[in-house]
């Protein structure tokens, strides 16, 4: 297969964004759905202030009869929201992975013999079927964690910085480290990824060999032969899928450790006379709910960089093949009507990588009608 060329994930998502902007309409909507859903989450959080302060040891308590509605209201609009989203992110996905799929099955119609000479049916198909199949899937699960995640982060630092900038100004800090690690983990996740690729097409390759040459592997007790080469990639397979799963589970402590720095800080800041003086049970609860909330957003945010890189990484397979160049058709004679004689003048060929031609000067003749055998099977090629 070609080597898949150098590009950075944003520069992949550019190549990849004409497919999916006629589907944009799908997006706007999952996107506002996504952005209402992680609002309703945290708003639902903002409600412990008012509970706290003025719900608990007033003797107005007027909050508690109208804050179960909103519990109910807030609930109501996450699970449509929830659908809503769902269904249209499945949709574009959907329409994206046969676009992909047309788009490659009609470029690979134009594509030369030696083409396909050079590459195994097994990796082609995996092309087709797996790949496609990955850059959508993954692509269209990461960008629902991406909104949703980011929106709730972006909800949660706005509540923290309202109700008191004094704890929240530590997150400043953490959001560069975090950042950083993100990158590091993302360029790892990215060269499994495309290992992954690689190795799915040898599986399919593999078992497409034994299916289609299966009485030969009887004939010849080859058998043990085939059974240790299928083993051989498929634990390839295995090592790779394990390889993301350890950078994966890595991550996720750091990050959450990193986080859990910042949350000590705010409790031995909250400590201070000059902080506590301008704070309620209310205020103090909301930050500190805000801060443990922002835990789970942040790790879907470092868990998402695998499946996107998955999807990026399979996108340039598909690109590879797509920026490969057609066969020109530059025949301008009409065949109105064949004869039936089959003939070849002078016909030499050399197998790629070779300097020695396997046919050289050939000529036959076969009339209509006429039946002739051949050992070669390259004559008929």
């Amino acid at each position: 297969m070609h080597n898949d060329k150098d590009l950075s994930t944003w520069q992949t998502f550019r190549r990849l964004w004409p497919t999916i902007a006629p589907f944009k309409a799908g997006l706007i909507v999952a996107g506002v759905a996504l952005i209402l859903n992680a609002a309703s989450d945290t708003f639902m959080l903002s409600l412990l202030k008012p509970l706290l302060d003025d719900g608990f040891g007033k003797t107005d308590r007027s909050v508690l009869v109208w804050m179960p509605l909103v519990v109910i209201g807030l609930m109501i609009l996450r699970g449509i929201t929830s659908y809503v989203s769902s269904y249209c992110i499945s949709w574009v996905s959907g329409k994206v992975v046969m676009t992909m799929r047309r788009r490659l099955f009609d470029h690979m119609m134009g594509m030369p013999v030696s083409f396909f000479d050079k590459q195994s049916t097994g990796t082609l198909l995996s092309r087709i079927t797996y790949d496609s199949e990955q850059v959508a899937s993954s692509s269209s699960g990461a960008l629902i964690t991406v909104v949703r995640e980011g929106a709730s982060i972006i909800g949660l630092f706005i509540m923290m910085f309202y109700y008191s900038w004094q704890l929240s100004i530590i997150l400043i800090v953490l959001a560069p480290i975090v950042s950083i690690a993100i990158r590091v983990v993302s360029k790892r996740f990215r060269n499994i990824s495309k290992n992954m690729q690689n190795t799915m097409g040898q599986v399919t390759t593999s078992a497409e060999q034994m299916l289609k040459g299966h009485k030969e592997v009887l004939i010849f007790g080859g058998q043990e032969v085939e059974t240790k080469r299928f083993d051989k990639v498929s634990n390839r397979m295995r090592l790779q899928g394990m390889k993301m799963v350890s950078a994966s589970s890595i991550s996720d402590p750091i990050i959450q450790l990193i986080a859990s720095l910042a949350l000590a800080f705010v409790l031995y800041a909250a400590s201070f006379p000059s902080v506590m003086d301008s704070l309620t049970a209310g205020t103090i609860t909301v930050v500190f709910s805000s801060m443990i909330a922002l835990m789970r957003p942040l790790k879907s945010l470092t868990n998402v960089n695998a499946q996107f890189q998955r999807g990026m990484a399979a996108c340039q397979t598909l690109f590879t093949i797509l920026d490969s160049e057609q066969e020109k058709d530059e025949g301008k004679r009409v065949i109105e009507r064949a004869t039936g004689d089959v003939e070849f003048r002078n016909v030499t060929f050399t197998y790629p990588g070779r300097d020695v031609p396997a046919l050289r000067n050939i000529n036959l003749k076969i009339p209509a009608g006429k039946t002739v055998c051949s050992g070669w099977t390259l004559w008929f090629r």
